[in-house]
């Protein structure tokens, strides 16, 4: 019994890991977990970590996991963004409404 030959074996060279990929997630879960500071990090390493997969020509086995910690860097730093805004206004207001009193 033989069996029906489906194409090559060999679909290339295996898959590569990024070296940074599992940084970038930490950093990425710890800011919006723990440290918010640490998202514009994660951000920043997770894009250039993109942009070195996407230029290699190579399949790389943890790009879902730079993205996910590039993704969650992004929500990380607009929220940190949106929190010292709204701390921004509000010290105005209290400020203003300090000034107008004569205190």
């Amino acid at each position: 019994m033989s069996y029906p030959n489906y194409g090559p074996s060999y679909y290339g060279p295996p898959p590569q890991t990024h070296p940074n990929g599992t940084t970038i997630l930490v950093l990425g879960i710890l800011s919006l977990v723990i440290c918010a500071i640490l998202g514009p990090f994660a951000w920043n390493m997770g894009t250039k970590a993109l942009r070195e997969i996407d230029e290699s020509g190579y399949v790389y086995e943890n790009r879902g996991m730079v993205q996910a910690g590039r993704i969650c860097g992004i929500v990380s730093t607009c929220i940190m963004i949106a929190v010292v805004g709204l701390y921004a206004v509000v010290f105005l207001i209290i400020g203003g409404a300090a000034l107008t009193s004569g205190l």
